[in-house]
């Protein structure tokens, strides 16, 4: 369902400001993975993401979603392909419109529009109970202003516009590190819940290592724009954060030293 095949990036080449973000990398994924991804700064997690997306174009290697080669395509042409939640609760939703507005603007991506009433009574009927899935009381303020929520309310909002279309690939990043903790858990639940019953194929970037290894099927490890780590299965179920830092080292000839990620623990 997605194949990531010896892409490479680098970003200002040839200049004192040269980076490689990514190095070669490849991954495979199956209907119904969900992957969480972990690393340091710079180690190539949010490049391999907006790689994915189209945000930027590879350098080389190709880029493979629900068996077509996205590689070429810009991104608004990907996105028939892809939900993406952000780490900026701000991001992903219209602050100025209400919360049925924003649910019909997910709803009605990538169809034709026509010329009638915004939002019929039975679109309305659907967005409550489709609220209802959140458990923060959405459903019963359809017209409030997007703005006026809460950042975890506005992440769990994004969230639920980000799958309303069941998206080939749902792409997080770092969709909860921006919320206090409690709320945080709150949207991770959900976003479990709704991968859950849609069986979507996830990739989830966090800083949070327990959470790394407690949420999805999969998790890898990212260290200078290589996966370093890669387990799953009972392997994972079953994985210490101790474990995962012995294996992060013994792949990568180095200690991890991301200090966002080592207070996460």
């Amino acid at each position: 369902m997605l194949d990531i095949i010896n892409v490479e990036k680098t970003f200002n080449p040839g200049t004192i400001n040269e980076k490689k973000a990514l190095n070669g990398i490849n991954l495979h994924l199956d209907e119904g993975d969900f992957v969480t991804v972990i690393g340091g700064n710079g180690a190539g997690k949010s490049t391999m993401l907006n790689m994915i997306a189209g945000v930027y174009p590879v350098d080389c290697g190709s880029i493979v979603i629900d068996g077509v080669d996205v590689t070429a395509l810009p991104e608004y042409k990907r996105a028939k392909y892809l939900g993406r939640v952000f780490q900026d609760p701000m991001t992903g939703t219209a602050a100025d419109m209400q919360i049925e507005e924003n649910l019909a603007l997910a709803a009605r991506r990538g169809k034709k529009r026509w010329l009638r009433p915004g939002i019929t009574a039975k679109e309305r009927a659907e967005y409550k109970q489709l609220l209802k899935i959140l458990d923060l009381g959405l459903e019963k303020r359809l017209t409030a202003k997007v703005g006026l929520l809460s950042g975890g309310q506005r992440q769990a909002l994004t969230l639920l516009m980000a799958t309303l279309k069941k998206p080939k690939l749902l792409l997080l990043d770092e969709h909860t590190a921006a919320l206090d903790p409690k709320t945080a858990k709150k949207v991770l639940d959900i976003t479990e819940e709704i991968v859950a019953k849609d069986n979507l194929i996830t990739v989830m970037i966090t800083h949070n290592m327990a959470d790394a290894i407690r949420v999805g099927n999969r998790l890898i490890m990212m260290h200078e724009g290589q996966i370093v780590v890669d387990v799953k299965g009972e392997e994972k179920k079953k994985l210490t954060i101790e474990q995962l830092l012995q294996m992060f080292e013994k792949s990568s000839g180095s200690r991890f030293t991301s200090d966002k990620v080592m207070l996460s623990k």
